[in-house]
């Protein structure tokens, strides 16, 4: 799919899960960057140390966060300008949160722009898998409100690992009792995406207060099917579009209405993919 059009005077920022960095550059990563534009990317599933990012990506200015475990996880902010500050806690040490979240500031013409890269646990059911993903979605609850705090520029991105709504799975009957859209995971995003302060009835029965934050992708292309971004490996999953969309652009009430574009940068074809996810992309203005 052809990248939009530049608009004057803005930001274009992209997330994209690489499935392993120096795998999407060997597989045409750089060649779609360069076709892309892009100033900033949030990047998950990075699998790759700081020394390996720089080869891999030369000229960029790169911060990361390894996960624990050797090639496994990670996150990364690459971007044209440095960013001003950057944070990697989220919450007390009993979250796992290395290699899964990573917050950077920018200075964006007087005012702060903060960005993040998270990745969220996939899950398993009735495993710690999916014990750790319950831990860092509430984590996740606790710190949202606190970036978009004052009128807060702020972008959450990444692998989030949840379809939210039924519009978000192809075959969504299939998968409700699946980690990934399980009522209690949907759950979580009803309160990210309610209204500011409101009651919030989740879709598991539960109720909560809303944070206010915007699904970008979702508002921009309204009640649609997907549009997806990412496809398993599995028979001919992305040949039919039987995908999720579980890679979001999350943006505060003020940054929300600063978007002037949007678009998923799905392959197209299977062969010329190089990574299991597409890159995700939104236009802000500055």
């Amino acid at each position: 799919m052809p990248a939009l059009e530049r608009v004057p005077d803005s930001l274009r920022i992209a997330s994209i899960n690489v499935n392993g960095i120096r795998a999407a550059v060997r597989n045409g990563m750089l060649d779609w960057l360069e076709s892309a534009d892009i100033d900033i990317m949030a990047l998950q599933e990075v699998r790759a140390t700081a020394e390996q990012l720089h080869a891999v990506l030369p000229g960029w200015e790169i911060v990361n966060d390894e996960a624990v475990a050797k090639g496994r996880a990670g996150v990364a902010v690459v971007s044209r300008v440095a960013p001003q500050a950057v944070r990697t806690e989220l919450g007390d040490d009993s979250i796992d949160s290395a290699g899964r979240w990573l917050e950077t500031d920018f200075d964006l013409g007087g005012s702060t722009l903060t960005l993040v890269s998270a990745y969220v646990h996939s899950g398993a059911v009735g495993t710690p898998k999916q014990d750790a993903k319950w831990v860092f979605l509430d984590a996740m609850e606790q710190r949202m409100p606190q970036l978009a705090a004052d009128g807060a520029l702020a972008l959450i991105m990444g692998d989030l690992n949840v379809g939210h709504r039924e519009l978000d799975i192809r075959n969504w009957r299939g998968n409700v009792k699946n980690a990934g859209f399980l009522p209690r995971e949907r759950a979580y995003f009803d309160r990210f995406l309610g209204e500011a302060g409101a009651p919030v009835d989740g879709v598991d029965g539960s109720t909560g207060t809303g944070l206010g934050w915007v699904d970008v992708g979702r508002r921009f292309h309204g009640e649609v099917d997907g549009p997806y971004t990412w496809w398993s490996s599995r028979g001919k999953a992305f040949d039919n579009d039987t995908g999720w969309r579980i890679d979001y652009h999350l943006a505060t009430p003020a940054l929300a209405e600063r978007v002037r574009g949007y678009w998923i940068g799905r392959a197209a074809s299977w062969d010329t993919r190089w990574s299991d996810h597409a890159p995700v992309v939104a236009e802000y203005a500055v």
